[in-house]
C-alpha cells in the first residue's frame, strides 16, 4: 500500500513515510493509493486484537506481520483498556447502540488511536532507517493532548509538545495536560480557541525555514492528529468490530445495514466510519452530530463552508471547533479523488474563510451524510432522558450524538451505532448538573458525587488527579508558538 496526498503535490509515499511525515509538507493531507476491502472472515474475528491485525495489515503493508503484531499487542491488552474487548457495545432502546470507546487510560476515545501511534512511530523510524529524533506536534481541544502524552511520554527519540486553547478545555482535560510527567514532554495553554491552535500548528509544519533549521539539529516534526493517517486508521477498527459484535449478539444479520452517528468537530472519528463503509461495512448512513458550532450541519445542508460566523465555548469543548481538517480527506474521496477540484475549495477557505462546492459532490453527500445538531439545552435534556430512560450516565459529547440520532434517525431504521467518546467523568459537573438540576462548582466533588449516583468508581483517568503537582504552566499568544517549538527543540538537543 503506498499514499498520496490530497493536493497531488508530493510523490507515493510508503505507510512508515506517510506516519512519520505526519501531513504532506507542501500542504494536503495523506491517503491510502486505494482503499482495500474487508476479508470475508474480518466480522468473524473472536477479539478485538484479531479485527486489529486484519483492518490494520491492509494499510500497513511495508510492516512484517510479526512487527505490526508486536505493535498491536502491546496496545491492545487489558493492561491499557480496562474493558474485556477494548471497545463496548449497549444497548440504549429503540436499536440504538453506545459504542463506549473510552475505556483507555485517558477516558476518551483517542485512546484507541494513540495508544497505538507510538508503536507505529518507533516501527517507522527503524522500517525507514531514520536515525533522527521527532518531534510531535499536537493541536488540541481537549481529549487528543493527553491522550498523545500518554502514548509518546518517556519513548526513546521521540518528544512531544501539546498546545491547548486557555480557557477552552474542561478542568479534567487541563489537569490531565498539565500534571504529565515524563522525560520528553511539554504543554502549552494558547490565548485563543482550538482553531488558532490547529492554524498555528500547521503552519509550523509548512515553515520551511522552521524545518531546515530543525534538520540542522536532527530533529523532524511530525504530528498526533487524526491529520496523521496512523492515528486515523486504528480509528477504522471499532466500527467494524462495533457492527461485528451486533451480529454476534443477534441484534442484526451479517449483511444488514447499520447507520453510524458520531458528535464531531474535527472530522476525524467520522471519516473513520466512512472508511470502514468504504471498505465494504453495510453502512446505509453516517449521522454527523454538531454541537452549537454547527458549521458542518450547515455545509452539509447548504455545500457552503464559512468560518465566518461566532465561535461558542460549549459543554462538549471537544468539538468546539470551526476548522475541521479532515472534511478535506473526506471531500477528496467524495469527489472522485480529483485533486484539482478541492484544491481551490480549501485554498479559497486559507484566503477568505469560505468556499463553496459543486453540485455533484453536494449530490454525493447528499445520499450519504444526515447532518444535526444540539444547542446546550438540548445537551443537557439528553443527559437526563437517557438516566431516566436507562440508567446509564453519558457525557456531554455523546449526549449530541445521542440528541441528534433521536431527532433525526428514522424511527423505523436499521439498528444506529453512537459513537461514545468520552466518559462522563470527564465533564462531571455538567453531567451531574444535567441529571439532577444542582450545580457543583467543584469539578472533583461532582465526580464523587457522580460517582456515587452511577454506583461505581470514577474512571481511572481522574482519580487523583486534583492531588498531582502541576508540571506545565506556560501561557503563550498564538505568535509565539513557533519560538516555543525552537525552545523546546533546543533542548532536546541539549538533552541528546
Amino acid at each position: 500500500m503506498r499514499y498520496i496526498g490530497t493536493h497531488a503535490n508530493h510523490p507515493f509515499a510508503s505507510a512508515s513515510e506517510a506516519v512519520l511525515l505526519g501531513m504532506v509538507p507542501r500542504g494536503g493531507l495523506f491517503v491510502p493509493e486505494f482503499i482495500p476491502q474487508l476479508e470475508a472472515d474480518t466480522l468473524a474475528q473472536p477479539d478485538y486484537l484479531e479485527t486489529a491485525r486484519r483492518i490494520m495489515a491492509a494499510y500497513f503493508t511495508d510492516f512484517a506481520p510479526d512487527v505490526l503484531d508486536s505493535c498491536l499487542r502491546r496496545t491492545y491488552n487489558r493492561e491499557n483498556f480496562h474493558t474485556p474487548d477494548i471497545v463496548n457495545l449497549r444497548p440504549l432502546g429503540r436499536r440504538r447502540f453506545l459504542l463506549e470507546l473510552f475505556h483507555g487510560p485517558t477516558a476518551a476515545f483517542k485512546d484507541v488511536a494513540l495508544q497505538l501511534m507510538p508503536h507505529l512511530t518507533t516501527t517507522a523510524k527503524s522500517l525507514t532507517g531514520d536515525k533522527t529524533h521527532t518531534l510531535i506536534l499536537v493541536a488540541t481541544s481537549g481529549d487528543t493532548g493527553k491522550a498523545a502524552l500518554e502514548g509518546y511520554k518517556n519513548v526513546d527519540g521521540i518528544s512531544i509538545v501539546v498546545f491547548y486553547p486557555q480557557g477552552g478545555v474542561s478542568e479534567v482535560q487541563r489537569l490531565q495536560m498539565a500534571t504529565t510527567d515524563g522525560r520528553n514532554t511539554k504543554v502549552f495553554a494558547v490565548r485563543g480557541n482550538f482553531d488558532d491552535c490547529q492554524t498555528g500548528a500547521k503552519a509550523l509544519f509548512l515553515d520551511s525555514n522552521l524545518r531546515d533549521y530543525l534538520t540542522g539539529m536532527q530533529i523532524k516534526l511530525s504530528t498526533g492528529n487524526s491529520i496523521n493517517w496512523g492515528r486515523l486508521a486504528p480509528q477504522i477498527v471499532y466500527y467494524v468490530r462495533a457492527y461485528a459484535l451486533l451480529a454476534a449478539r443477534g441484534e442484526i444479520k451479517s449483511g444488514d445495514e447499520v447507520d453510524i452517528c458520531v458528535p464531531t468537530g474535527n472530522f476525524g472519528n467520522i471519516l473513520a466510519a466512512w472508511y470502514a463503509r468504504a471498505m465494504g461495512l453495510p453502512v446505509r448512513k453516517l449521522f454527523c452530530a454538531s454541537n452549537k458550532n454547527n458549521i458542518l450541519t450547515d455545509f452539509f445542508q447548504t455545500g457552503v463552508y464559512d468560518t465566518h460566523r461566532e465561535f461558542h465555548r460549549t459543554s462538549s469543548p471537544s468539538m468546539d471547533i470551526l476548522i475541521s481538517s479532515n472534511l478535506e480527506r473526506f471531500l477528496f474521496e467524495i469527489a472522485g479523488r480529483d485533486a484539482e477540484k478541492i484544491k481551490p475549495w480549501f485554498l479559497d477557505r486559507f484566503r477568505t474563510g469560505r468556499f463553496q462546492i459543486d453540485a455533484e459532490t453536494k449530490k454525493a453527500i447528499d445520499a450519504l451524510v444526515v447532518p444535526g445538531w444540539a444547542d446546550e439545552p438540548r445537551v443537557f435534556a439528553e443527559i437526563k432522558n437517557v438516566h431516566e430512560e436507562t440508567g446509564m450516565i453519558i457525557d456531554t459529547h455523546t449526549a449530541v450524538a445521542s440528541a441528534v440520532s433521536r431527532d433525526i434517525g428514522p424511527k423505523d431504521g436499521p439498528a444506529t451505532i453512537i459513537a461514545s467518546t468520552a466518559s462522563p467523568f470527564k465533564f462531571a459537573g455538567d453531567v451531574l448538573a444535567a441529571i439532577t438540576g444542582e450545580a457543583e462548582p467543584d469539578e472533583f466533588k461532582a465526580i464523587d458525587r457522580l460517582s456515587e449516583l452511577a454506583g461505581e468508581p470514577a474512571h481511572r483517568a481522574v482519580r487523583g488527579l486534583q492531588e498531582r503537582p502541576v508540571l506545565h504552566e506556560g501561557v503563550l499568544p498564538i505568535s509565539q508558538m513557533r519560538e516555543a517549538v525552537i525552545g523546546f527543540a533546543e533542548g532536546v538537543k541539549t538533552r541528546t
